[in-house]
């Protein structure tokens, strides 16, 4: 096998970090607000994905603006699980500095299972694994073609393994941060504490290095969103190096390369939300009223399918009759236009002039 080293681990990443934060700096307060809340959302509902769980966009969207102090219409109510899942990975980011603590896992792990339960089972929450029912493994296949892709340690050295890898992580060394957080994913999710959730805290884990990596509390990329993009290969190198012989430079290698792409794919989430204001400043006189403002910044943050008067109805909780007036004003303001080629449903697009 080719050995591979790695010469400049973060060389590349902390060019495309440096070049996205300075771009970031340059804008104002409300629109990189509007950018972290991009980010955290897609951060949010890819790591529960990459799970084969999925969370409601729109819910993740409001609980994460509320929590940024956002003032934004049409914010919609979140459920438990939805504000468990947005709370770990603020607190994760948000508050980086802090130490990472026994307790603080506990409650990041409450946060991810209000109900203490997990679909129909029920788990232990808030503590460590017990295995009562049974050696902790990652499995997959039905009960006639089972496969193991890992075991993890027995819970009975749950405390001392916790406790090595907690004094690691707050340990100031010199250790290139980024590596820490590739390090720190691979130990967490490789001890495998908890009954559920492994992945979605370990992911939270590097995330909070990666900030303090980058120094700032600030989210404008994600990391979670490009592992979701390379789920198999994700868990593939997972299994390969867990399984191995202790060298985890492959691991190292892909979560670099991964973490160079999740920036390259930030320029188009910065393009998008620079866009957004763009648009806003061109119809800054523009007299719109509250659904209106809605449904256009719906389209802005990820409209999904066509629009047409029935969606903005049901959307905007209006009349198909009020729908359709809105549609025609915003039609004679500019704003909207038809989409080309018709059919039995008229749909809708955002004119987006020359951005």
């Amino acid at each position: 096998m080719e050995s591979r080293t790695i010469t400049d681990p973060t060389g590349l990443g902390a060019a495309f970090a440096g070049k996205i934060f300075g771009k970031m700096s340059m804008l104002g307060f409300v629109l990189q607000q509007e950018a972290q809340l991009e980010t955290l959302t897609q951060d949010v509902l890819k790591t529960t994905e990459i799970e084969g769980a999925f969370l409601n966009p729109e819910q993740v969207r409001s609980s994460i603006a509320r929590h940024l102090g956002m003032d934004i219409s049409g914010l919609t109510h979140s459920d438990r699980n939805v504000d468990g899942a947005v709370e770990m990975m603020m607190d994760a980011t948000q508050h980086h500095e802090n130490v990472l603590t026994k307790d603080r896992l506990f409650d990041w792990h409450a946060a991810l299972f209000p109900t203490g339960r997990t679909g129909m089972y029920k788990i232990k929450v808030g503590a460590w694994r017990d295995d009562s029912a049974g050696p902790m493994q990652v499995v997959s296949g039905g009960l006639d073609r089972h496969r193991v892709h890992f075991q993890a340690p027995e819970a009975g050295v749950l405390d001392q393994e916790m406790e090595a890898f907690i004094a690691w992580f707050n340990r100031e060394d010199n250790l290139d941060p980024v590596l820490k957080a590739a390090i720190a994913h691979l130990w967490f999710v490789t001890i495998h504490p908890f009954d559920d959730g492994n992945g979605r805290i370990a992911r939270a884990i590097a995330d909070m290095q990666l900030s303090r990596a980058d120094g700032s509390p600030q989210r404008f990329y994600s990391m979670s969103a490009q592992i979701r993009l390379e789920r198999n290969r994700y868990y593939e190198i997972l299994e390969q190096t867990q399984k191995g012989n202790l060298d985890i430079t492959e691991w190292l290698i892909w979560f670099l390369d991964c973490l160079t792409r999740a920036l390259l794919i930030t320029e188009h989430t910065l393009a998008r939300v620079l866009a957004k204001a763009k648009f806003w400043e061109q119809h800054r006189t523009t007299v719109l009223n509250d659904r209106q403002r809605l449904m256009v910044n719906k389209l802005f943050d990820g409209f999904e399918g066509k629009l047409n008067t029935s969606k903005w109805a049901k959307i905007a909780r209006c009349s198909a009759d009020t729908a359709l007036r809105d549609i025609q004003d915003l039609m004679e303001k500019g704003v909207l236009r038809k989409e080309p080629g018709g059919g039995r449903s008229t749909s809708y697009e955002l004119i987006l002039g020359g951005f």
